[in-house]
């Protein structure tokens, strides 16, 4: 894994979050969604990663889809940020504020503790 791309496991974590972050920015396909978290250091998502919780997100009220005809292919599926996704978006940007600012003081001492 490159050492800017997140380990399988803390994405899993944050997909969710990570992916309203894009959408609140206005509507997306996958493929664009993929570039965008690629773009922000998230690595390759693929889309038996991305689509499952774009599903979740969409039965939970987060997003809302829709289909658009394809340019001389097919047709996608475009993602909207709904106003319940943006609420939770600013739930999930504060609690995220507190776990990192805890996770940073926990590392610094620890590595103070090492040397």
């Amino acid at each position: 894994m490159p050492a800017h791309e997140l380990s399988s496991g803390w994405l899993r974590g944050v997909l969710p979050t990570a992916l309203a972050a894009v959408l609140a920015g206005g509507d997306q396909h996958g493929y664009a969604l993929v570039q965008q978290l690629a773009a922000h250091g998230f690595g390759t998502v693929r889309g038996g990663a991305l689509y499952p919780v774009l599903g979740r997100m969409e039965t939970d009220g987060l997003v809302e889809a829709r289909w658009e005809p394809g340019e001389g292919g097919p047709g996608r599926k475009v993602y909207r940020l709904t106003d319940a996704g943006r609420a939770r978006l600013a739930e999930e940007s504060a609690s995220w504020q507190r776990f990192s600012h805890s996770m940073d003081q926990l590392l610094r001492q620890a590595t103070k503790e090492e040397q």
